[in-house]
């Protein structure tokens, strides 16, 4: 449903927030979170891992969502 890029920006603020309580649960850095955010549609849907998780790789890129994100035709 989001782009790479949408999907980076949600983490980074997802993550910002999260280390922001200074939870004492919670690591000092690299949170682990899933956040799945439902569409419209039963198939339309993201799920958003953190940033740090993109270099583990095993995400793929859809082209439909590549192409609605509008910064990404620049």
């Amino acid at each position: 449903m989001f782009s790479v890029r949408q999907k980076q920006i949600l983490a980074r603020v997802i993550e910002e927030t999260i280390l922001s309580f200074e939870h004492p649960e919670m690591p000092k850095e690299k949170p682990a979170f899933v956040l799945k955010v439902g569409g419209k549609e039963k198939w339309s849907y993201a799920e958003i891992h953190p940033n740090w998780q993109f270099s583990d790789g095993g995400f793929t890129v859809n082209p439909w969502n590549e192409a609605q994100d509008p910064l990404s035709h620049q």
